[in-house]
């Protein structure tokens, strides 16, 4: 199978693209200098050159606050972006998996969010443009799927684990929020999924994390610094006590994953085991 990867040299496309070639398909991954998916005509030019079997959209603007101030820059690689991928994508009858996120949600109460809830109430800017991403995809194609994720984390790229090691390198405390609640999602497996997605017509709404239990950024943190045998103390605070960020963030990013079962799809490993193999291989770079 040829499988084009958008945001290739990001935490999770990269990622992708190592799975599926792994797996003997043909990945094709690009990155904005290859391809920048705000140019309609790029995008269709690309995929029909490439004719691929399936595109794995990961490409976006992430950048959560930042996207507060920059709205319109944010709809046009999210929202018009994701557009321009799946109008191709149904020219060329290509599959496409949409990298989605908790954030489409209200983020309140402590019920974990359904595959197909629609109690959708996004509280920023990054949330209402990867909403519109997912009714657009939705909209124009019947092969697809959309796989929401939370707090992901990989060796390629900035994350929540390699922060809290960065600072736990010059601070004997850190204060980390203790109100929100979720569970990390691990690059590496999440891509293996994606994968197993690619070779299947089981095309809907997903929700996909690693198991292992929910928890609070506070007891990631906790767990971090325990298995990279940091004594750096942790210190619960509440969002409000926290400040600082200029975006909402949700206080309920539970996600239920159990229609990947159902659709006989493996759930993720255990959070707890993706840290460990994280830590070790961030070790044998020699970056922690």
């Amino acid at each position: 199978m040829k499988i084009l990867v958008t945001g290739a040299k990001g935490q999770l496309g990269s990622e992708v693209v190592t799975a599926a070639v792994r797996r003997g398909h043909n990945a094709i991954g690009v990155d904005i200098d290859e391809l920048d998916i705000t140019v309609r005509e790029d995008v269709m030019r690309a995929l029909v050159e490439i004719a691929p079997d399936c595109v794995v959209h990961c490409a976006g603007w992430t950048a959560v606050d930042a996207a507060e101030d920059n709205e319109s820059k944010v709809a046009e690689i999210n929202v018009r972006g994701t557009e321009y991928i799946a109008e191709a994508c149904k020219a060329v009858d290509a599959k496409m998996i949409y990298i989605s996120t908790d954030y489409v949600f209200n983020g309140t109460g402590s019920e974990p969010h359904g595959a197909d809830s629609v109690d959708f109430k996004p509280q920023n800017v990054y949330g209402r443009t990867k909403l519109e991403g997912e009714i657009a995809v939705s909209k124009i194609l019947d092969k697809f799927f959309v796989v929401r994720i939370a707090w992901l984390f990989g060796s390629h790229g900035n994350n929540f684990v390699s922060t809290m090691l960065r600072l736990s390198e010059s601070h004997d405390s850190l204060r980390v929020v203790n109100d929100q609640i979720g569970t990390p999602t691990y690059a590496p497996d999440l891509s293996e999924l994606l994968v197993d997605m690619s070779e299947t017509n089981k095309y809907g709404f997903y929700n996909a994390t690693n198991e292992g239990g929910y928890i609070s950024w506070a007891d990631f943190a906790r767990e971090i610094f325990r298995q990279a045998k940091r004594e750096t103390k942790v210190i619960s605070v509440t969002t409000r006590e926290y400040g600082l960020s200029k975006a909402v963030r949700p206080q309920n990013s539970r996600l239920d994953k159990s229609k990947l079962k159902t659709n006989g799809f493996e759930l993720l490993p255990t959070w707890q085991d993706a840290l460990s193999r994280y830590l070790k291989e961030i070790d044998g770079n020699g970056t922690n």
